[in-house]
Parts: structure tokens; sequence; C-alpha cells
């Protein structure tokens, strides 16, 4: 029974239940059918004794010479009239005057007198010269109210019987009745759960959900799982990290538009559609998200559901099965990697226009131009130094160094005039060189491409203190491009938007990058109009040296 399905035990224990219910009910009807039967023959009985015990030709005869004679007849003819099994009638002292068998006639009267004798009419059942009978004793009284007889009448047990027997019929039709429908019902209730449990036995569950437990713990992924109406139903401890949840993995039921997530999180999981790898940002992660409908073995539903869980519910979906992939430390590499790629295409334009620039010196040496060369070769020299040193002295981080002399030789190359202004002794603000590298190199690759596109292709930086109690960095980005306008500018950091032509899967993450990063250092981020003409960002993170690392929120 143990190799059963839960369903088929379920069935098995319903049919035993049902069988014992309708058994303790039949038995309830024989047994008050059998009571029925009993008080119907009593009463019948008392009415008869009681009906006989009036009669003023019984009254009369008893006080007569020969009671037998007179009575005898009287009672046969009571008896075959009636149905009774026997009438007696008989003396105070016992003595019949009359009886089934003509020979008990004279004998003693076999049963309880007692209460007759005093007046009262009595109900029992007792075993005479017939056998055992249902039996009611009526007291004959004169004018006087004195009994001077005593009137039994009966029928007997066997005869009871048969009329309790005939009731029979009806308790077992209606016994059947209940044992049909309690099946029926239990049939119907295992089918169901036989789909609901997918035809599993209780081992088998148990064993699942030990190991699917274990595993829904263990992945290094975040797992969520929502029902047809968006609400999420369970969720693993690494979802809770990245999501910002508490710990209560049972799932509350509480609906994703609820929580308090990014809006494009909010979107997805309350909308159940397929997603593929969509990168969404929260205040301090990246993350990837992959999304599919969760169909029961052999469902066909693969295109997920509307807005409003309509389609999940008519195509047989339980829900969705979403997977959280966390790519911040991924992204912080790729901009790393950025910048380094930034610093060899640098290097790489710097090698080329040294090259031509060593190739002017030698032919001003061949010429026998020594001074020429030498003041060509120190001036060319200086301009470099002095971009260096500034930034470097004013900036104490040789990554965000590295980004802007980088940055620089790219704008050069990209025929871009760059202009750098770096405010002295700005001191450690204690933000991480990762996040300024983000920030600064993101602004700067917007303002080049939007530059590129007009005529001035200008970029201004400013990097300077901010002003505040909290103190900490400024930092102004300006390019001469097209800018933004009033609906873009409120777009601009949204994950995904992108003013450029051909804009795919690629475009619009470095601005929400941006935004994300002076987020999580509790910074200010806003968009206006350049005096160039374009767009101008400033951003102020204030100052964290000394300061505790924030935990991560969302």
């Amino acid at each position: 029974m143990k190799r059963w399905s839960l369903a088929r035990q379920f069935f098995a224990g319903q049919l035993v239940f049902v069988f014992v219910l309708t058994s303790c009910i039949s038995w309830v009807l024989y047994l008050d059918a059998e009571q029925n039967t009993y008080d119907a023959a009593s009463e019948r009985m008392l009415s008869v004794a009681g009906t006989i015990a009036l009669d003023p030709l019984v009254r009369n005869a008893v006080g007569g010479l020969d009671p037998a004679a007179e009575l005898q007849p009287y009672a046969v003819a009571v008896m075959n009239g009636l149905g009774v099994d026997f009438v007696t009638i008989m003396a105070p002292d016992r003595t019949r005057f009359t009886h089934r068998n003509p020979e008990q006639i004279g004998l003693p009267y076999i049963g309880s007198v007692a209460e007759a004798l005093a007046g009262s009419p009595h109900i029992e059942t007792y075993t005479g010269t017939l056998g055992p009978s249902i039996r009611a004793i009526a007291p004959v009284k004169d004018a006087t109210g004195a009994v001077v007889a005593m009137v039994a009448a009966g029928i007997t047990v066997d005869r009871a019987a048969i009329a309790r027997n005939a009731q029979l019929p009806l308790v077992g039709l209606i016994a059947l009745g209940a044992l049909c429908f309690g099946a029926l019902s239990s049939f119907v209730l295992s089918r169901h759960l036989r789909r609901a449990t997918l035809g599993l036995g209780t081992d088998e569950l148990a064993r699942m959900f030990v190991f699917y437990d274990s595993v829904l713990h263990s992945v290094r992924e975040g797992l969520l799982l929502t029902d047809p109406v968006g609400r999420l139903v369970l969720y693993n401890d690494q979802a809770a990290r990245l999501l910002g949840l508490d710990g209560n993995r049972a799932g509350s039921l509480t609906r994703a538009a609820d929580l308090l997530l990014p809006t494009s999180l909010t979107e997805l999981l309350a909308s159940g559609r397929q997603a593929f790898d969509e990168v969404h940002l929260t205040k301090s992660r990246v993350l990837v998200l992959n999304q599919t409908p969760a169909v029961p073995p052999g469902g066909n539903n693969r295109g997920g559901r509307t807005p409003g869980g309509k389609d999940s519910s008519e195509t047989g979906s339980l829900g969705t099965v979403t997977t959280i992939r966390d790519h911040t430390e991924i992204e912080s590499l790729a901009g790393e990697l950025q910048t380094m790629r930034t610093l060899a295409e640098a290097l790489r334009a710097q090698t080329h226009e040294h090259a031509n620039r060593l190739h002017t010196i030698v032919s001003l040496i061949e010429l026998d131009r020594r001074a020429d060369a030498l003041e060509f070769a120190t001036k060319d020299l200086q301009q470099s130094q002095q971009l260096t040193d500034r930034v470097v002295a004013a900036v104490d981080e040789p990554f965000v160094a590295a980004l802007l002399v980088g940055k620089a030789a790219q704008a050069n190359e990209r025929g871009i005039e760059l202009s750098i202004e770096v405010a002295e002794a700005m001191g450690d603000a204690g933000i991480e060189a990762g996040d300024l590298v983000t920030i600064v190199g993101n602004l700067l690759d917007n303002a080049f491409d939007a530059a590129a596109a007009s005529d001035g292709r200008r970029v201004e930086l400013a990097i300077g203190s901010a002003e505040g109690p909290r103190g900490g960095l400024r930092l102004v980005v300006e390019d001469s491009g097209p800018g933004f306008s009033a609906g873009e500018s409120r777009r601009a950091f949204d994950l995904g938007f992108s003013t450029k032509e051909h804009s795919g899967s690629g475009r619009g993450i470095g601005l929400a990058l941006v935004r994300q990063a002076v987020q999580r250092h509790g910074g200010t981020l806003e968009v206006t109009t350049s005096e160039l003409g374009g767009a101008a960002f400033a951003v102020v993170l204030p100052s964290r040296a000394g300061a505790r690392p924030a935990a991560d929120a969302q």
C-alpha cells in the first residue's frame, strides 16, 4: 500500500470510511425501525385492551355466573377481527375467562398484573403460553371504580418482527444509496487529488519535497515562484538577498506590485510574460532575469500570460518561474575592462601620433635645425605632462586618472575638443574607484557620442569639491550635442532608453549604470541644457570617507 499513489490511498481510505459510516447508519436505521415497530404494536395493543375493558358487555359478563361461556366467543371474534394473537379476560386473581387456546381457560394468567390491579394500564414484553409477546393490560372497573377484572391483549414478538422486517428493504435502499454516493464522491475527489499530485505517492511526495527544498536553497541563483495572478508563492534565500525581501520563504502570497522593487522588475513579475536574459537594475545591483511559465507535465503553454493572468489560467499554467543572476561584479569588471580598452586605444593613438612627431623631430635634426626640434619636442611633452600632472595631482585615484588621460587621447582621435578642469586638493571623498570609473567613463562616452553628431564637437568635464556640510565630489559633463527634449530628460536614465539610431539590446545601459552608482552612494544626478547647446549632467557624491560601507539596499 505504501507504493500506492496518494490519490489511490485517499480513495481506499474514503471507501473504508464510507462503508463503516453506511454500516453504522444502517444499524441505527434498523434499531429505529425495530423501536418504531415495538412502539406501534404497544400502542395498538393498549388501545385494544382499553376498548375491551370499557365495553359494558365485558363489565356485566365478569359479574355473571359463567363469565367464560359468555366472554370466550366475544374474545375470539375480537382476535379474528383485529388480527390480535390473544385477548385474555381474567379475574382479579389471574383466573382466565378467555384464551386463544381454550384449554388454558380457568388457569392462572402469566404476566404482571400489579399495575392493572392498582387501576392503571401498562405495557410489557413477556413470555407466556404463546411465547414472547408484546402485551397491554387494562383494568375493568365497576360503577364504583373498583377493579372487577383485567383485559390483556397482545401479539407475539415474531409477528412484530415480521412488521419490522417489512421496513428492511427501505433501510437497505437508503444504505445502498449512501454507499454509492459516498463511493462516487470519493472517486471524484481522488481523481482531482491525482491530478493535483501528479499521481505521486506519499513517500515520493515527501522525498521530492526534501530534495526540492534542498535544491531551492543551495543554488547560487535567485529563484522566484509566482501564481497566475502575480502573487509571490515561494522564493529562496538568494532571491531574498538580491531583491531585499524578508526571510518568509513560504510566501504570504504578496502581490509583486506591493513589493518595494524597481518599476521594471515589478512589471515583469506582474505580467508573467516570458523573459530571456533581461537586464534590470536595483539601487545596488545589476540583475539578469529569465522568466518562463510553470506548466504541468503534458501542458502546452509556452507563451506565458498577458497582464491579468488570463492566458495562464486558461492554458493550464500554474504561474511563472523566475531565475535571477547577479551581474553586479561582472558589470564592474566590464567597466574596468572598458577602462583598460580605453587606455589601450589611447596608447595606440599616442603611439601613432608620437611616431609622426618623432619623424618630424628627426627630420628637423637632419635639416640641422636642432633648436626647432628641441622646442617642438619640449612643447609637446609639456602639454601632455601638464594634463597628466593636473589630473593625477587632483584625483587621488590611479584608475580615474588613467581613464581621464585615455579619454583625452580618445577625444583627440575622434576630433572632439575635450576640456578637463580639475580642482586642486579635493581631498579623499571615500568613493570607490569602480563607481567613479563607471560614472565618469559612461558620462564621457555618452557626451562623445552626442558631440560627434554636432558641429561644435566639444565636451567639457569639471571635477571639484561639492558644497555643503557633507562635502564630497561634484562632476559636471557638458557636450555640444543635440541635447534632450523634456520627455527624453525624464527617461534618460531608464534602462534600455537611447536616442541613438539602431539602438538595440546593447544600448541604453550606460546612463542607467550611472544612476545606479549615484544612488548607491546617496548622491544626486540631474540633466539640464548645457551652455554648449547640448546636455549637461551634474553629479554630486557625498563624502564617504570614514563611513562604514552601506548594506545593499533596494
